[in-house]
């Protein structure tokens, strides 16, 4: 898949493209709706599917300071995206000149001269332009102006409970999904994905504790703003990755989400236990995926305890995990 940053990069040979336009956080089953239905025109048109996403969040331009926790990482997000089969990612910055943009202008600018939109495919919702005046309705009226076609795609669902009731059903949305991590309850938020919520990272050292009791962890530093789950132990897997941020290896992993209290921590950390690993991750770039929440942290009276409740965990993951 090619990718590029900014309107100026675009390759010059790019041709006419379906394009689908969203912040595509998390890419979750409605957006992979959305994505596959931009895939399939472009297939039946015989032209480059091409994704336009955004970075920083337009949150934090638009309201300073309310930058929402982030469930894919830029590099995690294009290769999920290139697994749909979409042809090309451009990355706009969004700044606040950008955002100053009026619809027309983020039409013309965008889709037609540099991205050369054939057609367009977004959510039924999508927004656009200054103030987010711009509707699916006005793109309509601006395609049929600039020649390029508009297909709006109604919002996919998700039941929350086992009964399958409609009753039940909440949108899927990464706000949802957000909340869903928040709470550590990562079935809801494997179930709106499609697959485990992941937090991607670089392995640092840390107080080397596990090494010293005999559960040695790679202590996994996530960028700003990532949406890590609550505090707690959950079961789960470490992913090895390649210097373009592609997966590798996947390994089952226990992992440790807070402050380790036992050692009257401060620092919130995420730090997984490799089962049955040897091995030396220090300076890896990897991604932790998160399948179910074994326990909350606790702090315990002593290390004798501590170990007994780390036996436990590494018990339960193979359990949670069907080894």
């Amino acid at each position: 898949m090619q990718r590029w940053r900014g309107l100026e990069a675009t390759p010059g040979d790019l041709g006419r493209t379906v394009v689908t336009v969203g912040m595509y956080d998390g890419v979750h089953r409605g957006h992979q709706k959305l994505i596959g239905a931009a895939v399939a025109r472009a297939r039946a048109m015989r032209r480059p599917c091409l994704l336009l996403t955004f970075d920083p969040h337009p949150a934090e331009v638009v309201r300073p300071g309310s930058h929402p926790a982030i469930l894919t990482s830029m590099d995690r997000k294009a290769e999920l995206v290139a697994d749909l089969g979409v042809d090309a990612m451009c990355v706009l910055p969004f700044t606040p000149d950008f955002m100053r943009l009026a619809p027309e202008t983020f039409t013309h600018t965008v889709l037609v001269e540099h991205l050369h939109a054939a057609e367009v495919v977004v959510g039924e919702n999508f927004t656009y332009g200054h103030r987010a005046a711009g509707t699916v309705d006005s793109l309509r009226a601006e395609g049929r102006r600039f020649g390029f076609a508009v297909e709006g795609i109604p919002l996919a669902g998700v039941n929350k409970d086992d009964d399958d009731s409609a009753d039940d059903e909440v949108t899927i949305s990464s706000t949802y999904i957000r909340a869903c991590v928040a709470a550590g309850d990562m079935v809801s938020a494997a179930s709106a994905l499609g697959r485990p919520h992941r937090v991607d990272g670089v392995v640092v050292r840390g107080h080397r504790r596990g090494r010293e009791l005999g559960y040695p962890t790679a202590n996994v530093e996530t960028p700003p703003f990532t949406a890590i789950p609550a505090d707690g132990v959950y079961a789960g897997h470490l992913v090895t990755r390649d210097g373009d941020g592609a997966s590798r290896d996947r390994y089952p992993a226990a992992i440790s989400v807070g402050t380790n209290p036992t050692f009257q921590g401060s620092r919130r950390t995420v730090e997984a236990y490799v089962l049955d690993y040897e091995g030396d991750l220090y300076g890896e770039h990897v991604g932790v995926e998160f399948a179910a929440r074994l326990r909350p942290m606790a702090a315990f009276a002593d290390v004798d305890a501590l170990l007994e409740a780390m036996a436990k965990d590494v018990a339960d993951t193979r359990s949670a995990l069907g080894l």
